[in-house]
């Protein structure tokens, strides 16, 4: 399990800061394409370890040039002796260089800086940094089976300190990250793991006894789990999303916990393939997106994701938003939700489908009194501290007040207009 834990910090950290990483070592070859792609990132991951860590340089370096026979490439033994000792002699002069760009010292792609500096001009750069933190482990606990009180008395029994969230009715957040086999009632479904942030969507949706709700995307079943949990005496809750494997992660999250719901797979973009034609009171549209609120926990998406995908995101977030919206009664409501920081996903989408939708309104997700620009109010908010209005609903910035991801939500009512 230590070997496991060591080996899963280094290839998070690795991808955390390899925008930074890459070019300084990059100015150590002579020709970096043209080294094998298993020795660069050879060099990469040791020059974080070096960097980052607490080891010392020179057995990171021993252990580099130890690997290269692993992994079949001794030929590069001494070129990556030779790098490695140049690194940690010259690494101040490297960073000094590459750090000149804001880009690459936050190790974050240049569209994407782009684009936060477009859409927070006060707060990218607190985005970029706490982006590159260590995201927190918090807890859900099911108040229909314990208290949050109750269960940070569990947790102290365990030797698992913690705190309750005064803002969030069941979460918990721990001191230290630990292995979910180690919480006290995981396995029988009293607790969760999941964000602060990302438990305000039931919350927000506010589901009632005798309600039929859908889950439009509901994988991995998260989120399905704490409507259940919010109100055992539903109507109906029906849990879809487009992919089988998925759609199994939905029946073992509800397996543990000890809940049921009719899941199915299904692509909430084409109701006529299988919705019956009940409307539902409540709808979850926790839409696929570019993920840019969550890059803490997963630092690969600076990799991975392009800009291009943006607007691919947000053309596939209208055919979901208006195949849900068929299927909403009339005064029904629907939660339309992401964990983007990027305009163009979030009110963007919700603007575009306003326009082309008659019979769709916008309800707001906070009392009036508090519906101005900028903080919110905390504890006694149907939001996180620090939450920010936006047109058409709240952006929850990562690493802000509250400590949460980045998540945007908005509600939408259909009116008698559109029946």
């Amino acid at each position: 399990m230590a070997r496991r834990s060591a080996v899963r910090a280094i290839t998070l950290g690795t991808l955390r800061w390899y925008l930074r990483l890459a070019p300084a070592v990059d100015a150590l070859l002579s020709n970096p394409k043209g080294l094998a792609d298993e020795i660069r990132a050879l060099l990469i991951a040791s020059a974080h370890q070096i960097e980052y860590s607490r080891n010392a340089p020179q057995p990171t370096v021993h252990a580099a040039v130890d690997a290269t026979r692993l992994l079949k490439q001794s030929r590069a033994s001494s070129l990556v002796n030779a790098v490695l000792r140049r690194f940690v002699a010259e690494r101040a002069t490297l960073f000094e260089r590459v750090d000149r760009n804001i880009a690459a010292r936050t190790a974050h792609p240049a569209w994407l800086v782009k684009q936060l500096e477009q859409a927070w001009p006060d707060r990218y750069l607190s985005i970029l940094d706490a982006n590159n933190e260590h995201p927190p482990m918090v807890l859900r606990v099911d108040l229909t089976r314990n208290s949050v009180a109750s269960y940070l008395e569990q947790l102290a029994q365990a030797d698992i300190p913690a705190r309750a969230l005064d803002w969030s009715p069941a979460a918990v957040r721990l001191d230290h990250p630990v292995p979910v086999g180690k919480l006290p009632g995981f396995d029988a479904g009293h607790v969760s793991v999941q964000d602060a942030g990302a438990q305000l969507a039931a919350r927000l949706l506010d589901v009632r006894p005798g309600m039929r709700v859908l889950d439009a995307c509901a994988a991995p079943g998260g989120k399905t789990g704490h409507l259940l949990e919010s109100s055992s005496e539903l109507s109906e809750l029906v849990a879809i999303d487009v992919d089988a494997d998925r759609v199994q992660l939905i029946r073992e999250t509800l397996s543990r916990l000890g809940r049921s719901a009719t899941v199915q797979v299904a692509d909430v973009r084409e109701p006529d393939s299988f919705w019956d034609g009940r409307p539902f009171d409540r709808i979850l549209v926790d839409a696929p997106c570019s993920s840019t609120g969550v890059i803490r926990r997963h630092p690969d998406i600076k990799l991975l994701r392009r800009a291009s995908d943006v607007p691919a995101f947000a053309r596939t977030q209208m055919q979901i938003l208006a195949g849900a919206f068929r299927m909403l009664a009339s005064g029904g409501r629907l939660l339309y939700a992401t964990c983007s920081l990027l305009p163009a996903e979030n009110d963007g989408v919700i603007g575009q489908f306003l326009a082309a939708e008659p019979g769709a309104r916008v309800l707001p997700l906070l009392p009036a009194a508090q519906s101005v620009p900028g903080a919110l109010p905390g504890p006694a908010a149907l939001a996180a501290p620090g939450a920010l209005l936006t047109t058409h609903g709240i952006q929850l910035i990562p690493g802000a007040e509250a400590g949460t991801d980045g998540f945007h939500y908005a509600c939408i009512e259909k009116t008698t207009t559109g029946t």
